[in-house]
């Protein structure tokens, strides 16, 4: 089979509606390596990146409030910087970039998915379409 690992995919496949944090983003334990004690920071398993977490509520009216949160894990070398708050709104809406999901059957013996990053940053404006070769007349590089 041609795909082996986690699986890329696009952030409008995983949140068409958008997403909004919930949460702080916080260093994840490497339980195996954390002992007496002592905390120590996971890495991921194929780059070998630090392991964040940060939660976030995906946007789509239609599921349950269950399962409207889900924890998103970032790889970065430091930890990263949420997008700065929107006057006016309850929550601070974000994107991510190099998305990739793993899928995995839960303790409840349900499929699930883990959903790690390579970058987050504030959403891109809808209003603003990239320019296309036919609307600057130049060929796209």
């Amino acid at each position: 089979m041609a795909l082996q690992g986690p699986i890329p995919v696009t952030f409008a496949m995983v949140f068409p509606h958008g997403c909004y944090i919930v949460g702080e983003v916080e260093p994840v334990k490497d339980f195996d390596a954390s002992a007496g004690g002592r905390f120590v920071q996971a890495r991921d398993k194929q780059t070998a990146e630090l392991v964040w977490q940060v939660a976030v509520m995906d946007g789509d009216p239609t599921l349950k409030p269950a399962q409207k949160t889900v924890a998103v894990k970032i790889l970065a070398p430091v930890q990263p910087v949420p997008p700065q708050p929107m006057p006016g709104l309850p929550f601070t809406p974000v994107e991510f970039d190099g998305i990739t999901i793993t899928p995995y059957v839960n303790a409840a013996g349900r499929l699930a998915y883990s959903i790690k990053v390579r970058e987050m940053h504030a959403p891109r404006h809808a209003n603003q379409p990239a320019q296309s070769k036919a609307s600057t007349g130049k060929d796209a590089a």
